[in-house]
């Protein structure tokens, strides 16, 4: 199977799922400029996933996903989870609750999970389940459903370009530090730069046929190779200090996207940065009015 007809049947499985949620009353987490909603929706195993919407007070308008980077918390509707104008969704995606925190732990790292196949692979099951979220908003009334978009920084960078690259739900694309980018180089490597993506290692073992697998496995979800497939406008933003995306895999991953596009270096390492707000907003505002 291609990497095309492997990604075709991705989209197609968590677009015809059944879709089965519910959003709750507004809560006491608001804004000036948004309510918040908590919400549950089924996973595409099943599982149920719990997020919130926040929604502008202002006419229905545009929208957006918000991915979480990897990690087993829940990105908060706080300033940089909503922008003005905009609509936005975000969940957890292990099925934690909607504001669940915890600090990152190799023990309940996930790099190597279902790492043995292309289908079971983890990072699969991820993309399909915001397949699912994309649905969720544009069901949800909060935003027009032709208008939608996706954002995230890393891993959530990086699965937004998966989803500008095969769903056609999404007609913008805000990627901060897009991660997961050249990862057979890395791989090859043998020093990957620090957990955890050293979860990878950790798993290898120095077992050569355990590389293998790794490389033919991830190589489906290799961010640089899918950019090339993402035609929706796309802005990538990236650390020039940053030891866990390297600015390399970033430039890689922005020279492969084939439309309009545009590249922002910050000097700044693997963290948020105030410009992914203002900078991400006006993108998506720009290209889903």
């Amino acid at each position: 199977m291609t990497l095309e007809a492997f990604w075709q049947e991705t989209i197609s499985e968590a677009e015809s799922a059944p879709l089965e949620f519910e959003i709750g009353p507004p809560g006491d987490r608001r804004s000036e400029s948004h309510s918040v909603r908590e919400l549950m929706f089924r996973g595409i195993d099943g599982s149920p996933r719990y997020g919130w919407l926040a929604e502008p007070t202002a006419p229905l308008g545009p929208g957006f996903l918000w991915i979480p980077p990897y990690s087993r918390w829940s990105m908060l509707p706080n300033e940089y989870g909503t922008r003005a104008g905009l609509a936005s969704l975000s969940f957890n995606l292990f099925g934690e609750s909607a504001f669940h925190e915890e600090s990152y732990t190799p023990a309940r790292g996930y790099f190597a999970e279902g790492i043995e196949s292309r289908e079971t692979c983890v990072f699969r099951r991820i993309a399909q389940d915001c397949v699912l979220g994309l649905r969720v908003l544009a069901e949800s009334g909060a935003a027009d459903p032709e208008r939608l978009g996706a954002s995230g920084m890393s891993q959530g960078g990086g699965v937004s370009v998966w989803l500008g690259a095969w769903s056609s739900r999404v007609k913008a694309v805000s990627a901060e530090m897009p991660f997961l980018g050249g990862i057979g180089r890395i791989l090859a490597e043998d020093r990957p730069f620090r957990y955890p993506i050293k979860e990878l290692t950790d798993w290898i073992g120095g077992d050569p046929e355990r590389r293998v697998v790794a490389q033919e496995t991830l190589g489906h979800f290799d961010t640089i190779r899918l950019a090339a497939h993402c035609r929706v406008p796309t802005r990538m933003s990236l650390g020039l200090k940053d030891p866990a995306v390297r600015p390399w895999q970033v430039e890689e991953a922005f020279e492969a996207l084939p439309g309009n596009r545009e590249l922002v270096r910050l000097d700044w390492g693997h963290d948020w940065h105030p410009d992914m707000i203002s900078g991400g907003r006006d993108w998506l505002i720009r290209h889903l009015s």
